[in-house]
């Protein structure tokens, strides 16, 4: 596919310093950017005060300052953008539970985004802790639901970027959706 081609050149040459690709690269990715970052916030509560502009900049902008990245193609670089954008969100979400003194939670539909079977809405810093006990147990597994929850991507593309076969992701995946299921449901 071309615009995938297009997309690891400007990847690899933005990673190699030359600032032309640099500057190509924001618009060549932010309308898919833009489009994760909606998808995941239709999963936020109505009155959110961060938009989807608002934090595809921001991860963006935090993408950029990321010391030289060896970006290994268009899944990698969506998925480290999928882990600044669960940080992005963290940090605003615990930035209104200080303001408001835990009436501000971000609160995202579990349920939804994992296709998971748990009867009541969990909020990102939950998602945020669960994540933090997953990774001290596997840090392979936190990675993976970041990449999917937070970034959006395929069981294919996460597959890609671990290079992982396809069949031993979606293994792994319905293990990590169980485990996350048990966690959320106590927390």
């Amino acid at each position: 596919m071309k615009g995938r081609e297009d997309l690891t050149h400007l990847l690899t040459a933005a990673s190699a310093g030359d600032r032309e690709a640099l500057d190509a690269l924001l618009p060549a990715v932010y309308a898919e950017l833009r489009q994760r970052a909606a998808s995941l916030m239709r999963r936020e509560r109505g009155e959110h005060t961060l938009q989807p502009t608002a934090l595809v900049h921001e991860a963006f902008l935090q993408l950029i300052e990321t010391e030289r990245v060896d970006w290994k193609g268009r899944a990698h670089f969506f998925a480290v953008a999928s882990l600044i954008m669960r940080r992005v969100l963290v940090d605003h979400a615990r930035t209104r539970l200080a303001d408001k003194r835990g009436g501000g939670a971000t609160r995202v539909s579990i349920d939804r985004a994992l296709s998971l079977s748990v009867e009541r809405d969990t909020d990102v810093l939950d998602i945020d802790r669960a994540l933090q006990k997953l990774a001290a147990l596997d840090p392979r597994h936190a990675e993976i639901v970041s990449m999917r929850f937070f970034g959006g991507l395929s069981v294919e593309e996460v597959a890609a970027v671990l290079g992982t076969p396809k069949r031993t992701l979606e293994a792994e995946w319905s293990l990590i959706k169980a485990w996350l299921r048990r966690e959320l449901m106590v927390s």
